[in-house]
């Protein structure tokens, strides 16, 4: 991974790094002592040594099941549940993997639509699949919710005891109402950490079992993930990438730049994005603070916003990811009308045009006003994937230390659930029902 920030060097002088890099030392401390906030949930830290090995092996034996035995497979969870394993399916696997892998794979539980889980029902209704159900408690609405509705097909289907050898659950160790359940039905089960929380829960079996099952090599993955352990655990400070981004982030912050885009020019990226997003927002929105992570497609959002980003409003920055080296490439052919004009790419590859566009916007957002950090791999694979997803983990850490938040809580979270929970009238929330439907009333 190559960590570039050269085109923020004229938002960001040599004084403010050194002004932030004691506190930036300070946080990789805190996270090294696991003494501070949030202390309890570090576990991700060492995890790509200290994993649990014979687990490990359990999951490479269950995705191995699952690929003999069905022809999809339905994953159940919602968040840090499911974001981790879609980024790395998506980045992996060729697009519209579904129409070519052996194993399609289908995300439910992500959200309450009728019309979204009928759709993935109807697809695998009349195929051999199996389910994976992540849930540490197992009373999560969106995804308890959509476990019922496959459970009951599962059952219906093969019956009650194969139903059961085709449902996997990734939960809590000891406790919660999926582990029960899982007891009972003797479902094959793995453990949700205690000490690592959903948004940084990738490497552990929440995310290797779907991973596994999509056929990508996970020894490859941990490979990376363990070598950015290695690497981010170096403490001079210009000779660790986290340090740096996690420094320059804040410096931008306090500047006003309090919209970071993540931006890709390679569509497998889509869900690395959307993995980013959560675990930033998780991490760093909270006490009234933290950068607001969203997320752009390039060229395709050029054309829809970017003049936004342009010209617009000066409290972004951009963070590019991006991928060196593409598995295919398309040669550009003269065409003797010329209709379109296009004939001074003759010769060229679809991918150098590509690198030229993103060099084009890179300056032209520079110098508009956009500070630009780059972050590129030379290829697409497992290590590098596990490469940046644990960059990621500890650049995020140290960022919210730096900013004076607990980057491992998520309170805020739990607000929309109590309002949903006393509109939909769940025991125990009577005086909160109440509540909520006399304030409906006085505002009309």
């Amino acid at each position: 991974m190559i960590f570039n920030d050269k085109y923020t060097k004229q938002f960001v002088n040599k004084k403010e790094i050194e002004a932030i890099k004691p506190f930036v030392e300070v946080a990789d401390k805190m996270l090294d002592d696991k003494s501070f906030l949030g202390s309890d949930f570090l576990g991700w830290m060492d995890l790509p040594k200290d994993y649990d090995k014979e687990e490990f092996e359990r999951i490479k034996k269950a995705a191995l099941k699952i690929r003999k035995e069905s022809k999809a497979l339905v994953v159940i969870g919602i968040g840090g549940s499911y974001l981790g394993a879609r980024a790395a399916i998506e980045f992996m696997l060729p697009t519209y993997y579904n129409q070519t892998n052996d194993v399609e794979v289908y995300f439910v539980g992500t959200n309450m639509s009728p019309n979204y889980i009928t759709d993935i029902y109807n697809l695998v209704k009349d195929k051999d699949f199996s389910v994976n159900v992540i849930s540490k408690s197992g009373t999560t609405t969106e995804p308890a919710i959509a476990f019922r509705i496959f459970k009951k097909l599962l059952e219906e289907k093969y019956g009650e005891k194969e139903a059961a050898s085709r449902i996997y659950a990734t939960t809590d160790k000891k406790k919660g109402a999926l582990k029960t359940l899982s007891d009972k039905k003797a479902y094959e089960t793995f453990v949700v950490p205690d000490n690592v929380g959903g948004r940084f829960s990738v490497l552990t079996a929440v995310g290797l079992l779907p991973i596994a099952a999509a056929g990508i090599n996970i020894d490859d993955l941990m490979n990376g993930a363990n070598q950015a352990r290695i690497d981010l655990s170096n403490k001079n400070f210009f000779e660790n990438d986290a340090m740096k981004y996690a420094a320059i982030r804040n410096i931008l912050y306090r500047k006003g730049k309090d919209i970071e885009i993540f931006v890709n020019y390679e569509p497998r990226l889509q869900f690395i994005a959307e993995w980013l997003k959560q675990l930033f927002a998780e991490s760093e929105g909270k006490d009234l603070k933290g950068i607001f992570p969203t997320s752009a497609s390039f060229s395709t959002d050029l054309h829809s916003i970017g003049q936004a980003i342009q010209e617009g409003k000066r409290n972004i920055f951009e963070t590019i990811i991006s991928v060196d080296n593409v598995i295919n490439d398309i040669v550009i052919e003269k065409d003797e009308e010329d209709l379109d004009g296009l004939n001074f790419l003759a010769g060229k590859s679809l991918d150098y045009v590509n690198k030229m566009a993103k060099k084009g916007v890179v300056l032209a957002h520079v110098d508009g006003n956009v500070p630009n950090i780059e972050i590129s791999i030379d290829k697409i694979n497992e290590y590098n994937l596990g490469y940046l997803f644990y960059f990621f983990e500890k650049a995020v850490a140290i960022s919210g230390y730096v900013n004076g938040v607990n980057p491992f809580d998520q309170p805020g979270v739990e607000a929309y659930k109590k309002n949903m929970f006393a509109l939909l009238e769940k025991p125990g929330y009577e005086e909160e029902t109440k509540k909520i439907f006399e304030r409906i009333d006085n505002e009309g």
